[in-house]
């Protein structure tokens, strides 16, 4: 009849010895049985062989001689064979079945070492390679390779035969069957040793294609790619958001409760926006609104009204710049301490980087300074000539208390900070010279710089 159509190989069904090692330290190989799963996968084997063939399909087992192969060749023919639930066209006494010794299972040893000897071997045989390593009493993979290269010689020959069957079966072990393969497609030592082995009754289908080869019809499973996939499954969950957390919450401004709430709500409260007239209020305003807050009835209304009377003046007075630069004409540029302090007009003094505004970036003037609360005229600080030396000359500076330093008024070298809050860059401050002129020019550039702001139409806080 010539090559078979499709040339099947079978590993045999789950053995003793695959759900207990230690079973071969007392039973030989060749004489391990199947267990009742390995009965029932070759009984299902023999169903999907029924369904894989013709019915005009004749049909050759080749069998490993090992009690497990023949245990399952006879599971599968039960199947193959079976009239349940309807008739088969294949009947057990038109099917061949020969034993062929060379598909046996690689041989390892005798009753096989225990304990920690065989993991030894094992371990062993896994560094040095499945092909080359030989087994004590033994056989290596590359021993198992000529027998079956001796018994597809044989096949082929049978080839030629009238008698062969269309379909050649070969019932036979895991290593057996990748070796097949390795000696019949010519496979490299690296390629086998990457193969993984074939799973319980698992099918090997070769069909035979126009040119008269046999055509693999399987992927075979490999240790690389598994490797491969385990990796990227690694990779995914490892850049994959956590499951099951709690997504992050949105912060809204409409709750009052703090970040520190014990129900955990991460919600802050809205900041409260200041404009630019309460910026600008005096010390005074604001002593007095709280003195308002203090006093009943007609005495609060009455003190109200005195009250906005008082601070529309002083805003009238902080946002007119004509008044502004008439003060500054006016300022006596004489650091004799016995003149009269020039009169300017009232700064609020958290220009710096505390408070926005157009000294953005400057020093606070509130950092360090001894007298923030103090409401002393400035009349009466004439006497403090040796205030503390960390006090806030600039805040002075801006309510036109020149005279508060840590230098005497009519020392015309006292340090002086630049436009932006700066110690000269030249020299050390304590060394710069800045006579009063400098002062003049400084107050000069706050009050323009502060125009300049103003007319953006509204505060930078």
């Amino acid at each position: 009849m010539g090559k078979p159509r499709l040339i099947i190989i079978i590993r045999h069904g789950q053995s003793e010895g695959n759900r207990d090692k230690t079973i071969h330290q007392k039973t030989p190989d060749h004489r391990v049985p199947l267990t009742p799963d390995g009965h029932q996968q070759a009984m299902e084997a023999g169903e999907k062989l029924r369904a894989l063939l013709r019915n005009d399909d004749t049909v050759h087992f080749f069998i490993s001689p090992y009690r497990r192969t023949r245990e399952t060749t006879e599971g599968i023919l039960s199947g193959l064979c079976s009239n349940d639930p309807v008739p088969s066209p294949f009947r057990r006494s038109h099917i061949k079945v020969y034993e062929e010794p060379r598909l046996r299972e690689q041989d390892f040893g005798n009753f096989q070492p225990g304990g920690d000897e065989v993991e030894r071997l094992w371990r062993e045989r896994a560094e040095y390679g499945h092909f080359f390593y030989r087994i004590p009493n033994g056989e290596s993979g590359a021993d198992v390779y000529d027998r079956v290269s001796s018994f597809n010689g044989s096949l082929w020959r049978r080839f030629s035969e009238d008698t062969m069957a269309s379909v050649a079966i070969l019932v036979t072990h895991g290593l057996c069957s990748r070796i097949f393969l390795m000696a019949w497609y010519h496979y490299s030592v690296e390629f086998f040793e990457d193969l993984r082995n074939i799973n319980h009754c698992e099918f090997l289908v070769m069909r035979l294609a126009a040119n008269g080869r046999y055509v693999l019809q399987n992927n075979l499973r490999r240790w690389s790619d598994l490797r491969r996939e385990r990796a990227a499954r690694k990779s995914i969950s490892a850049s994959a958001p956590p499951v099951n957390i709690e997504p992050i919450p949105v912060r809204r401004w409409t709750s009052n409760r703090s970040a520190h709430d014990a129900t955990g709500n991460s919600q802050l409260p809205r900041p409260t926006r200041k404009n630019t007239a309460e910026m600008f209020k005096d010390e005074t305003e604001v002593a007095e609104e709280v003195e308002e807050m203090q006093q009943p009835g007609a005495e609060k209304a009455k003190r109200r009204g005195s009250a906005t009377a008082s601070r529309g003046e002083s805003r009238s007075r902080v946002r007119s710049t004509s008044n502004l630069r008439t003060s500054l004409n006016n300022m006596s540029l004489d650091a004799s301490p016995s003149k009269k302090k020039p009169s300017v007009p009232m700064l609020k003094p958290y220009l710096g980087r505390d408070g926005g505004g157009s000294r953005s970036g400057a020093g606070s003037p509130f950092a360090g300074s001894d007298d923030e609360n103090e409401t002393t005229p400035p009349a009466a600080e004439a006497g403090h000539a040796h205030k503390d030396k960390f006090s806030s000359s600039l805040a002075r500076a801006l309510r036109g208390e020149f005279d508060t330093s840590t230098r005497s008024r009519d020392d015309p070298n006292r340090p002086m900070a630049d436009a932006l809050g700066d110690a000269p860059s030249d020299v050390e401050a304590s060394e710069a010279e800045v006579t009063k002129e400098n002062e003049v020019r400084e107050i000069e550039q706050i009050i323009e710089n502060e125009i300049r702001e103003r007319s953006h139409g509204g505060s930078v806080y």
